[in-house]
């Protein structure tokens, strides 16, 4: 056999053994580890999946304002979970959680699973987002669930940008009123009553005006006719 032929044999036996190992890794019961995962905090307990959790915070690291937690959670068992409440183990924050309707507790359905963060999703409301920590930490959150009990796992302090910015905290309060503009209206209000101060003050001396010219005639007749 020349050496191409050889050489060509070769290529062909690796090619086949390259498919045949991942075709066996594919029909494995592993299957699955194949699959991308993200790359967010991620975990399992029994029924319960938490996936795709992050604290997203305002886009700019000086900003006051709210943060928020984003996470999907799956139930796969036969009972439905309420998630009682959500935590920050090691913080004084409190976090405030609505259903996707706003009304009633949040309910992770048997079988199904619940958004948390979004556009008409359910939300998880940190009111103070600086207590979350800062953008690139990891922060510890816990779950407690009515059926399986408490789940912690890191989740990442992401700012709401980019990929982050449909799942983020809602716009920036409202400033509040400068001294400038607080002073508007009193300065306002005081150009009236000062007009009106005006205004009676000159028809005052118009009428003493008057008085003087009147009395000076008189007393030039008064010469005159002597």
């Amino acid at each position: 056999m020349s050496r191409s032929l050889r050489h060509g044999a070769l290529a062909a036996t690796a090619l086949v053994f390259s498919i045949a190992t991942l075709s066996a890794c594919g029909a494995g019961n592993d299957a699955q580890t194949l699959q991308v995962r993200p790359d967010n905090a991620a975990t399992a307990v029994d029924s319960i999946k938490i996936q795709n959790l992050n604290i997203i915070t305002q886009p700019e690291p000086d900003a006051e304002g709210p943060a928020v937690i984003s996470a999907t959670l799956f139930n796969d068992g036969t009972k439905r979970e309420v998630v009682e409440r959500v935590t920050l183990p090691g913080t004084d924050t409190t976090v405030e959680l609505k259903a996707a309707k706003g009304k009633g507790p949040l309910v992770v359905p048997a079988g199904g699973r619940v958004v948390i963060g979004g556009k008409n999703n359910a939300s998880a409301v940190i009111e103070n987002g600086r207590q979350a920590g800062a953008a690139g930490n990891v922060q510890t959150v816990a779950f407690t669930f009515s059926e399986t009990g408490e789940i912690e796992l890191g989740a990442a302090i992401v700012p709401a940008t980019g990929f982050f910015e449909d799942f983020g905290p809602s716009a920036l309060p409202s400033a509040k009123p400068t001294p400038s503009d607080s002073e508007t209206p009193g300065e306002q209000s005081e150009s009236p009553s000062g007009a009106e101060g005006a205004e009676p003050g000159t028809e005052e001396t118009e009428p003493g005006t008057a008085s003087e010219t009147e009395t000076g005639t008189q007393t030039d007749d008064a010469a005159a006719d002597h």
